[in-house]
């Protein structure tokens, strides 16, 4: 029984990684909660909606520390995805 069970976690853990590696970065002013939930790590679709509802109430993020400000992201958070989080298109964050 033990030896099914260590195939089972290994069949789960080979069939996720590919999902982790592919996870890009994601626009947080654009992207809409299903790409959010999508491509944010602990980012699930109640937390990715609230995180769109925010954004049309309040306004863009000016950073992604800014995402704090959403009820539910924390540091933690924020910090396994600090390369996966950008708020505005790769060549605009280049030329700044």
């Amino acid at each position: 029984m033990r030896g099914q069970f260590k195939k089972f976690v290994c069949v789960l853990l080979v069939s996720l990684a590919p999902g982790l590696v592919l996870a890009g970065p994601v626009n947080i002013n654009t992207a809409n909660a299903e790409t959010l939930a999508m491509e944010l790590t602990g980012v699930g679709p109640a937390l990715a909606a609230a995180i769109v509802a925010d954004r049309e109430a309040n306004g863009e993020f000016a950073s992604p520390e800014a995402l704090a400000r959403v009820r539910g992201i924390g540091d933690h958070v924020l910090e396994v995805n600090k390369g996966n989080i950008l708020v505005s298109a790769p060549d605009a964050e280049e030329g700044a």
